[in-house]
């Protein structure tokens, strides 16, 4: 196993150089012109224009921007912003505990909600409950993620006409855990989806096994036989799909940040991409993707715990 951990962190090398690369080119490749940008409507002197694009290596050829940029990444160097001139690993750490609160109040919810329905799917199929779980999910899915956030802020935030349903924060993280309830619901409405699929499937099939029809035929009480035989095998596709989640949530929070004016990652990434500050969307991309990449290490994993037949060695 420690060869394999090994392996896989040295595998990250290429992949975080190749990533970030095409992400680097990206967002260079944008039109416009951030030096110009700074000064408005107002133009900025000449020297001034010439000095800052010096700065941050703006006339440089595209790979040798690049390199300077890895060179500063390999220090722990992130880069600094064109406006504000701040760290960028600063702004990661002031805004990474929003985004991880966020991300994990989505993985908690789509992970009790979208297992408790698929389970109740799997255990009932073709049933009306089943057809519900099918329905609501394939709704859910199909409905944009701000067009979802605003109706939630409408319902369960402004309570208009659900006067009851009106006691979650719209906006802002002032009310703790409370905030991102709603934030967190929109974000996993997709993933949630896919979970209470991807369970129902997976408890469905479990169910014709041998070892469950022997555990029934031994007499096991209906609870054993669900949760220790056949919810336990059916739990390993969905525990990798929540774990490579993980790094989805994280970075797909752009929209829900945005729409729900949460201070975290994705929103400083947005704003990034309105003001051009390539050095800013770069530096948070480059983090989240390795995120994303130890979050896949870390459910191969997991994989082995839960199924004691997988073996890396």
């Amino acid at each position: 196993m420690g060869r394999y951990v090994v392996r896989r962190l040295l595998l990250t090398v290429p992949v975080l150089i190749g990533a970030s690369f095409f992400i680097f080119a990206l967002v260079f490749a944008l039109p416009g012109d951030p030096i110009a940008a700074l000064g408005g409507d107002r133009a900025l002197p000449v020297s001034l224009q010439a000095q800052l694009r010096d700065r941050y290596n703006l006339d440089d050829p595209l790979v040798v921007q690049y390199v300077k940029y890895v060179g500063g990444l390999l220090q722990g160097d992130f880069g600094e912003t064109i406006v504000g001139r701040r760290q960028v690993l600063d702004i990661i750490q002031e805004r990474l505990p929003v985004t991880v609160r966020l991300a994990l109040t989505a993985l908690a919810i789509e992970a009790v909600l979208g297992i408790l329905a698929g389970l109740l799917a799997g255990l009932r199929r073709g049933s009306y409950l089943d057809s519900l779980v099918l329905v609501s999910t394939t709704v859910i899915v199909s409905i944009p993620v701000f067009v979802l956030g605003f109706l939630a802020q409408i319902v369960f935030g402004l309570g208009r006409p659900f006067e009851v349903l009106g006691v979650f924060p719209i906006a802002g993280v002032r009310e703790g855990w409370l905030s991102y309830v709603l934030p967190g619901l929109v974000l996993a409405g997709l993933s949630l989806g896919y979970v209470a699929r991807l369970t129902r499937t997976s408890v469905a099939e479990n169910l014709r096994n041998d070892y469950v029809r022997t555990a029934r035929a031994k007499g096991l009480p209906p609870h054993v036989v669900v949760g220790k035989h056949t919810l336990r095998n059916s739990l390993l596709p969905v525990v990798t799909y929540l774990g490579v989640d993980v790094g989805t949530l994280m970075s797909g929070a752009i929209v829900t940040e945005t729409v729900f004016n949460l201070p975290g990652l994705g929103r400083a990434a947005y704003q990034g991409i309105l003001d051009q500050d390539g050095a800013l969307v770069v530096g948070i991309v480059t983090f989240l993707i390795l995120v994303y990449i130890l979050s896949n290490l870390l459910v191969d994993l997991l994989c082995a715990a839960l199924d004691p037949r997988i073996r890396y060695e």
